[in-house]
């Protein structure tokens, strides 16, 4: 959820696209005229076009930067050259309909020992951004030089989806954190790269089906989401490790409304109300229902969009930080607008309430009545530690049917984020491990890695626990030394989802994935 910052086949791959998981793409009517579209997984093009060849050499040169130079320490030196593509496929939106997205292709190859021949894969579902034209093989992404130094450099493939709604999509809005489409959506980017792995060019790189599912904040919970499609299907998946996700994303919502909100609210509310809209039908009869009036004309196709946030905010479109009313909605929500505890996120809840703020007043009212009717099991109490049953407003039966508090892995999963993340709280990783603590049996290999806990002589993570609070010290100390009069706090609250946690992550899983 952070704002990280961009031919028909043959009969042989028709059959190779089925068995991964590919369908029909929509309705088609041979009697209409009307020509049905590809199925699933369909790759749109054939021959593939090179995007770049980026060598070891060059890569390291690029990690050598100031910049980088965190991240050249977890990766260590690159080892194979990485051959870039942008492939296009066929796959469907949240209420089903066809389209096509696009992914990064990333291949390694050169004269290294692991860069050819039979190769792993890495499935990588990336974090939310605002930008329509966001394209994971644009290098200058910071998570696509993570992948590009953790995995693709080291000798495995990578197929990195940009969604639906992004990049070259014509889908006109992007379906948010919906379980079943995003799913969806990986399964057939997966597809498309299988089918163009023969097809790219100077390669001798191919697939030896090992697959290892990954991603980070909104792409934890689309890591998660497909690991759970993929095993309810069938499909084989070595291992998994989602990062910081909205797993259980129905408490998470629920919390935002008991007045904690996370940063980055405004963007990940509007589109999740949106895209639910888009999907369901019955999230709300008028746009005015849910957003105030300055904001509702024009809120459902506002993101993803070709205007920079800044400039969003800057023309009033958007609410920098304020989420709802600083008025309580009754005077029972009192204490909740804004709650002061806990201490260390107070100051975080509080930029959520203010003047010029996104959501209706009487909305959040009727949302926090539903909480306290039909309560999730996860918060503010833990009890059955799942979605509510039966809730009744709309917008609360949607998060509940997207809320992944409902399986349990059998191949090795690492859970990885820190217990201090303001912007995906650290709730739904805890929810999470509580509900596969009681639901997994003895056999299963769960791992959860917070870089906040203490590192112990036998701790496969020590080093990057120490080198994660090192970087905070870091960050604080220099927010200090301009200025800073919180000890560096707020500078660190800022820091702590993208910049802080997101490569320590991101090096735990590259751990993970060798040994899982």
């Amino acid at each position: 959820m952070h704002p990280i910052k961009r031919s028909s086949p043959s009969f042989l791959a028709a059959l190779l696209l089925a068995a991964c998981g590919g369908g029909g793409g929509g309705p088609g009517n041979p009697d209409s005229g009307v020509p049905a579209a590809p199925p699933r997984g369909t790759l749109l093009q054939n021959p593939l076009q090179l995007l770049s060849t980026l060598t070891a050499p060059s890569l390291l040169l690029e990690l050598n930067l100031a910049a980088n130079q965190q991240l050249l320490s977890l990766s260590g030196t690159p080892v194979c050259d990485i051959l870039i593509y942008d492939i296009s496929y066929e796959t469907v939106g949240g209420a089903n309909e066809a389209t096509a997205a696009s992914a990064a292709l990333m291949i390694p190859t050169g004269v290294g020992a692991n860069c050819t021949g039979a190769r792993p894969m890495v499935l990588y579902a990336h974090g939310t951004t605002t930008d329509r034209a966001f394209n994971m093989a644009n290098l200058q992404n910071t998570e696509t030089l993570f992948l590009a130094a953790l995995f693709a450099s080291k000798g495995y493939i990578v197929v990195a989806p940009n969604y639906a709604g992004y990049d070259t999509s014509t889908l006109p809005y992007h379906p948010y954190l919906i379980a079943d489409q995003q799913s969806k959506d990986m399964i057939d980017a997966m597809a498309a790269a299988r089918t163009a792995l023969p097809l790219a060019s100077a390669t001798f790189t191919k697939h030896n089906g090992q697959l290892f599912i990954t991603g980070y904040s909104q792409g934890g919970y689309v890591a998660m989401a497909t690991h759970r499609a993929m095993q309810a299907a069938g499909m084989k998946v070595t291992a998994a490790a989602p990062m910081s996700g909205p797993y259980s994303l129905a408490a998470f919502v629920d919390a935002v409304f008991y007045g904690e909100v996370n940063g980055g609210a405004p963007v990940s509310s509007t589109l999740l109300l949106t895209s639910y809209q888009k999907a369901y039908g019955n999230i709300y009869a008028n746009p005015v229902d849910v957003f105030e009036d300055q904001y509702a004309t024009g809120i459902e196709s506002l993101l993803p969009s070709t205007t920079p946030r800044s400039q969003l905010n800057a023309q009033g479109k958007l609410p920098e930080f304020a989420l709802f009313s600083p008025a309580p909605p009754d005077p029972a929500f009192a204490d909740d607008t804004p709650p002061t505890t806990p201490a260390n996120l107070a100051e975080v809840f509080a930029l959520g309430f203010g003047s010029g703020n996104l959501l209706q007043n009487s909305y959040r009212l009727s949302y926090l009545q539903d909480a306290q009717a039909n309560p999730d099991g996860g918060f503010p109490t833990i009890t059955t530690g799942v979605a509510a049953a039966t809730p009744g407003l709309p917008w609360r039966q949607a998060l509940q049917k997207n809320d992944l508090r409902n399986w349990v892995p059998t191949a090795p999963v690492l859970l990885c984020g820190g217990d201090v993340d303001p912007l995906v709280f650290w709730l739904n990783t805890e929810l999470m491990q509580t509900y596969w603590a009681s639901h997994a049996p003895a056999s299963a290999s769960i791992s959860v890695l917070d870089l906040e806990s203490a590192a112990s002589s036998i701790d496969p993570y020590a080093d990057l626990k120490n080198d994660f609070a090192t970087a905070k010290a870091l960050v604080a100390a220099n927010a200090v030394a301009q200025g800073a009069t919180d000890g560096g706090a707020f500078a660190v609250a800022e820091a702590y989802h993208t910049i802080l946690v997101a490569p320590f992550c991101f090096a735990a899983v590259k751990t993970f994935f060798a040994n899982p």
